[in-house]
């Protein structure tokens, strides 16, 4: 599913329309973004039953060049990572509730 489809299926299952379900998604991606960004805050967004958008931190290392074996440099990054919650993985993997 492309962006375009997820919009679309938003505003179905919504009853919005395709332009307002992609503002909608548009700015859910921004604040998550600017939030995970900040240099205030905790770095995290939870969506209870959904999951947690967060920044993990990888220190700085050494690694190999595969082609010439030389030692290199690796610089400490920050990724986002999803974090699906328990209520999301029971339904992708068909379990219904008690």
């Amino acid at each position: 599913m492309n962006k375009q489809e997820l919009v679309a299926a938003m505003a179905k299952e919504s009853g919005l329309s395709a332009k307002q379900a992609e503002a909608g998604l548009n700015a859910f991606i921004e604040v998550v973004k600017k939030e995970l960004a900040s240099k205030k805050g905790e770095k995290k967004v939870s969506l209870v039953g959904f999951g947690t958008f967060e920044v993990s931190e990888r220190k700085a290392r050494t690694g190999r060049n595969p082609q010439t074996g030389e030692t290199i440099k690796i610089k400490a990054a920050k990724s986002p990572k999803f974090k699906a919650g328990k209520a999301f993985k029971d339904a992708v993997n068909g379990v219904k509730k008690k």
